[in-house]
């Protein structure tokens, strides 16, 4: 799965090539990544690390390496991230992934076996960034270890759990306002 020229995520001795995003899904993959580099800097409590980085999946009945569009490992996760690691073998706190959807074995693969995945090895948050909206979804597990979507009561604000005071504007998801401008917002006023 490290080859030089090509991406591929490892699934239980298959390998799986990466699909390639259209410049919509990229520009707001890239918008929602400016916005977590702003506030670990403001807040340097996890590690953000993304693309051709693999997160090592012990599953029940196979074993996978995936990689996230962007992944967070928070300094207090019981398995630290290293600066000369190429896969974390640890449980990410958080994964997020812009939808690969040319065709859908793509969205499937995001939004079911992906999510499945993730949500049985025990990551606390899962985003799906979908500019169209169509396949966008936020979870985080429960109590007892299974996803629920993430309320984001009637302003339409994810707040995560994982990164205490991080927090977004769905609908910013799609616009994407120029970080500057959110300064005196006050959805982001904490850490723009």
């Amino acid at each position: 799965y490290n080859h030089p020229y090509f991406t591929y995520e490892w699934n239980n001795g298959i390998l799986e090539e990466v699909p390639v995003s259209d410049f919509k899904q990229y520009s707001s993959y890239d918008w929602f990544n400016d916005l977590v580099r702003e506030f670990l800097e403001v807040n340097p409590i996890a590690k953000k690390v993304g693309l051709e980085f693999g997160v090592y999946l012990n599953l029940p009945h196979k074993t996978t390496i995936r990689k996230p569009d962007l992944f967070i490992v928070r300094n207090d996760n019981a398995l630290v991230l290293h600066d000369d690691d190429r896969t974390y073998r640890g449980i990410c706190d958080l994964c997020v992934e812009a939808l690969s959807d040319s065709n859908e074995y793509e969205i499937e693969r995001d939004t079911v076996v992906k999510k499945t995945e993730y949500e049985t090895i025990g990551v606390h948050e899962y985003f799906i960034l979908d500019p169209t909206g169509e396949h966008r979804a936020f979870y985080r597990r429960n109590p007892t270890g299974k996803y629920d979507a993430i309320d984001t009561g009637p302003e339409g604000v994810i707040c995560s759990a994982v990164l205490p005071g991080f927090q977004f504007r769905i609908a910013d998801l799609t616009r994407k306002p120029r970080l500057v401008d959110l300064v005196d917002d006050e959805v982001y006023r904490g850490f723009i």
